[in-house]
């Protein structure tokens, strides 16, 4: 497999933050977005901004904006079926995605969702979850551009939970440490950005 191209998720509404752009809140002296794309670009081959509204908002990042193409905030779905079409035009056959609020996500993320796919055609990134054993987060996966179609005519269908649409066709599961803290917290609240710039430290 070719080295996969990145999408970044920033499609979502944020009400939990007030609304807007969390990716353009600053955390420390920086934008979540930027830290985000400084973790992600060395890992892929090339990289887009998967985000709605208008795209000049974005413009000092440098990335391709790739809009939702199902209207109405159909959820992650929509966004990993948005960066599927982009990839496809750009020649590429896999993109692997990460959300815009999850500052602290791992450096090796692409590399070991591209070792656990194996047999599977999709790969989710995973922490073990005290309650559940391990817990998916499937903003952050690896998945092929062959399957934009069968993704398209879901999300006409209806279907809108990521692991409702994965499990069909078959995801493996690339675990990753939640210690000292899980990698893949994301900011939802400004008690989380707090959170965070803790982190930072």
């Amino acid at each position: 497999m070719r080295q996969p191209a990145g999408v970044i998720l920033a499609g979502g509404q944020s009400t939990r933050m007030g609304g807007g752009d969390k990716g353009l809140l600053c955390l420390g002296d920086r934008p979540l977005l930027d830290r985000v794309i400084d973790r992600f670009q060395p890992q892929v081959c090339e990289l887009a901004l998967n985000a709605n509204g208008n795209p000049g908002r974005f413009v000092e990042f440098g990335l391709p904006v790739v809009a939702d193409s199902i209207d109405g905030f159909a959820g992650p779905l929509a966004g990993v079926l948005a960066g599927l079409d982009w990839a496809a035009l750009q020649g590429h056959t896999h993109i692997v995605t990460a959300a815009a609020d999850t500052p602290f996500f791992p450096c090796d993320l692409v590399p070991r969702l591209l070792d656990a796919a194996q047999d599977k055609p999709i790969a989710l990134a995973a922490t073990p979850d005290p309650k559940r054993g391990m817990a998916r987060h499937p903003t952050f996966g690896l998945w092929p551009v062959a399957l934009k179609d069968d993704l398209r005519q879901a999300l006409r269908d209806g279907v809108r939970k990521v692991v409702q649409w994965t499990d069909r066709h078959g995801a493996a599961t690339a675990e990753f440490s939640a210690d000292p803290f899980d990698p893949f917290f994301n900011v939802n609240t400004p008690e989380d950005m707090t959170r965070a710039e803790g982190l930072l430290r």
